[in-house]
């Protein structure tokens, strides 16, 4: 039978039994108006009406009986005593069944409130709209009171709905609501009168209530306070309990609900953007939307600053100018989270230390920052950053929230990453077919610095005529730089690793916090170039990768970082190891054709530059002296005797005296100036930042030693003729006409020199 019909059901066979027993009382007195059958009728009829209406009902039963045997024949005071005893024993078993009927129906209705919420609360898609229709849901539940609801804020609680309205709008921590929000369990008080910190309700006569937390993720996220006129039974305690609990089950499933959709939609999207910067703008906008909040930014690190990768919800102009120049390190809370990991949750920004000024300054209260951790970093390359201007508590369910959704956008970034190294390596190979080598050197350390994590300077060491010389530097000076070649040697001692390993490519790193930079650097050159060109002592963490192509190191790539010790780590290595198979064969690549050049540009005989050499150096030359204002002079060289040497000692003989004549004048020659052997009997050459006046003395030294050459009774001899910059000319052509008509002039005259 329903447990709604229990009551009515139950009054109906009592008063049936009571009518019965009055009806046999009646029918014994006309049937055996002697005999005694009255008293047991009036008895059941009297303990009957005790058990049902209690005392006072029984007692008036009793009363009447005594009357009525009164009125039909004579009473004795046995059955006064007897009627009472019924109605003594009648009621205390009456009383027993009417608590546990009056339980029974407190149990039922608790049931029936467990079942409705079931039935209702799975076809509610959000946890707000969960809570706030608790109260209305509740209203008849809580005659003479209010159902409602409390969420968290900062130091208080305040009205998320009630029913009916109230005039509270805020609670503090030491309420009977805070209590149950800060302890986590169930608070009934049935005399409000007792609690010294229950606050009233304007127009309520509340005698008790009932707080019961509510939970998401096993965290408290808000209270649901009931007041009524009268206590509680304890079945409807009981009941409102298992109620919060179905509540808290159903903000659980709300809250994997919102995740696997938001996570999903997150999947889904990184399938279809390319670059990291379209997946960093995709990603701000689910998380604003879905988690309500107004703006934020996707910080990446580079070296020594922080530069926004994307960014929404952002207009003041403080913030975009923060946004366009970057975080410098040290700056900022996000880069608090790169160094230590962990996410930073805050409601109160405004007031943190360490926080950016222009945002503080725009009173800004809800911040999070989150490292997006990408395979093998040490540290977060990639910080999330979002927030809203009023203050809102951050739920555990967030917080788990935002850690899933960021290890899942790190694992897009992985895959964009991977593209863009490989775009990366195509964009080099195709440089190499349209670039100088001088400007691919530096474009490689570029390309390097900008895709191994941790990098903000390095310099590029490549192997020339036995010795690894600088070819591109950023954050150094190059030209310092020049001056320090290193030998293999002493790459391999900078290195460290041995000489397998280099051959391997195997990347090393080194940090200052367990290693003395400065001390390993001067393995490799000078204090005084190291300190200053090197800047070794700015450096924190060095990687130095060797670029082998079969069996022979090609050059050493060095990557620094001179603010963080720990910027390097497995995503940087395996980033420097994908680099360091396509570097490799640019680098020979380079070297093929930068030797081809040299052969087709070099004389094959003396090993001088050629004629083809001269012409580009001149051009080369003369535009420098054009653009910085500096002089310079140019020098053609006829031998004398060499037609005698050949005619009568043979070609070989000749040729001997080339080579000798060749070797002579580069013994000669002062660094910085160029010798080329023309053709034939000719040579000329290029003294760059030089007078002519010191120009003719350096030539005269050239005809010196080459009349010092005897071959038999032959001797050498040599007609010079001399152009300067800027007053013989002022392009190549007209420079290198003047020298020849010089030159011609000089042989006719019989004289060495013709300035």
């Amino acid at each position: 039978m329903n447990r709604a019909f229990s009551r009515p059901m139950s009054s109906l066979l009592y008063g049936s039994i009571t009518l019965c027993a009055f009806a046999c009382v009646l029918l014994s007195d006309f049937l055996y108006p002697n005999h005694s059958y009255k008293l047991p009728f009036l008895m059941i009829f009297t303990a009957t009406t005790a058990s049902i209406y209690g005392l006072t009902w029984g007692f008036s039963a009793a009363g009447a009986s005594a009357l009525l045997l009164a009125l039909m024949s004579r009473v004795q005071a046995m059955d006064g005593v007897l009627l009472l005893l019924s109605v003594v024993i009648a009621n205390g078993v009456g009383g027993s069944l009417r608590t546990a009927h009056r339980h029974a129906k407190a149990l039922a209705r608790s049931h029936q409130l467990i079942a409705e919420a079931l039935e209702v609360l799975p076809a509610l898609d959000s946890r707000h709209a969960l809570l706030a229709s608790l109260p209305k849901r509740l209203t008849d539940f809580v005659t003479g009171g209010h159902a409602s609801v409390w969420v968290s804020q900062e130091h208080s609680l305040r009205l998320l709905a009630s029913s009916p309205d109230i005039g509270i709008r805020e609670l503090s921590t030491q309420s009977v609501v805070g209590r149950a929000f800060r302890e986590g369990q169930p608070q009934y008080v049935p005399d409000v009168r007792q609690e010294p910190h229950f606050v009233a309700t304007p127009g309520l006569a509340t005698v008790a209530e009932l707080a019961l937390p509510l939970f998401e993720r096993g965290e408290v996220v808000a209270v649901f306070n009931l007041e009524k006129d009268r206590p509680f039974l304890p079945e409807e305690v009981d009941g409102f309990i298992r109620f919060a609990k179905a509540v808290s089950l159903q903000l659980d499933r709300l809250a994997d609900l919102e995740a696997r959709r938001l996570l999903s939609d997150l999947s889904v999207e990184l399938q279809k953007v390319s670059s990291l910067q379209e997946a960093a703008q995709m990603a701000l906008t689910l998380l604003s939307r879905g988690l309500s909040l107004e703006a934020g930014v996707v910080w990446e690190v580079r070296g020594a600053r922080m530069q926004a990768l994307a960014y929404t919800g952002v207009n003041e102009p403080s913030l975009l100018e923060v946004l366009r120049e970057g975080l410098p390190y040290g700056q900022g809370l996000a880069w608090d989270v790169y160094v230590s990991g962990n996410p930073f949750f805050t409601q109160r920004y405004a007031e943190e230390q360490g926080g950016v000024q222009a945002l503080q300054a725009l009173g800004w209260r809800t911040f999070v920052a989150h490292p997006v951790p990408t395979h093998g970093a040490q540290r977060s390359r990639y910080v999330l950053v979002i927030g809203t201007l009023h203050e809102r508590t951050w739920r555990k369910a967030e917080q788990e929230l935002l850690l899933l959704f960021c290890r899942t956008l790190g694992i897009g970034f992985d895959r964009l990453i991977e593209k863009n190294r490989h775009e990366c390596v195509g964009h080099l190979m195709q440089e190499l077919l349209e670039e100088p080598s001088e400007n691919l050197y530096h474009m490689m350390l570029v390309e390097a610095i900008e895709q191994v994590p941790g990098s903000e300077a390095g310099s590029l060491l490549v192997l020339d005529g036995g010795l690894y010389c600088y070819k591109a530097a950023v954050g150094y000076d190059l030209v310092g730089l020049h001056a320090a070649p290193s030998s293999p040697a002493d790459m391999l001692r900078w290195y460290g690793l041995g000489e397998e390993s280099a051959h391997l490519g195997m990347p090393r790193v080194i940090s200052s916090e367990t290693t003395v930079i400065p001390e390993y650097s001067y393995r490799t050159a000078s204090a005084d170039i190291m300190d200053t060109a090197g800047r070794v002592h700015e450096i924190q963490a060095n990687l130095c990768l060797p670029i082998a192509y079969r069996g022979e190191v090609l050059a050493y790539l060095n990557l620094d970082n001179l603010h963080d010790p720990q910027a390097f780590g497995e995503d940087s290595l395996r980033a420097a190891q994908f680099f360091a198979a396509p570097l490799a064969t640019l680098l020979h690549d380079i070297r093929t054709h930068r030797l081809l050049e040299e052969a087709a540009l070099t004389d094959a005989l003396t090993k001088l530059p050629n004629r083809r050499a001269f012409d580009k150096v001149l051009a080369e030359e003369l535009e420098r002296a054009v653009r910085y204002g500096y002089p310079l002079a140019l020098a053609v060289m006829d031998l004398k005797g060499f037609k005698a040497v050949n005619d009568s000692l043979g070609h070989a003989t000749g040729d001997r005296a080339l080579s000798q004549v060749a070797q002579l004048l580069e013994k000669e020659r002062r660094a910085g100036d160029h010798l080329f052997r023309w053709g034939g009997d000719e040579f000329a050459a290029i003294f760059p930042h030089t007078e002519k006046t010191e120009a003719i003395a350096v030539a005269t030294r050239y005809a010196q030693v080459v009349e010092s050459i005897r071959f038999d009774k032959h001797r050498l001899g040599v007609r010079i003729g001399l152009a300067a910059y800027p007053e013989d000319g002022l392009t190549p052509d007209r420079l290198l006409i003047t020298a020849d008509n010089r030159m011609y002039e000089a042989k006719a005259l019989g004289v060495s020199l013709k300035s």
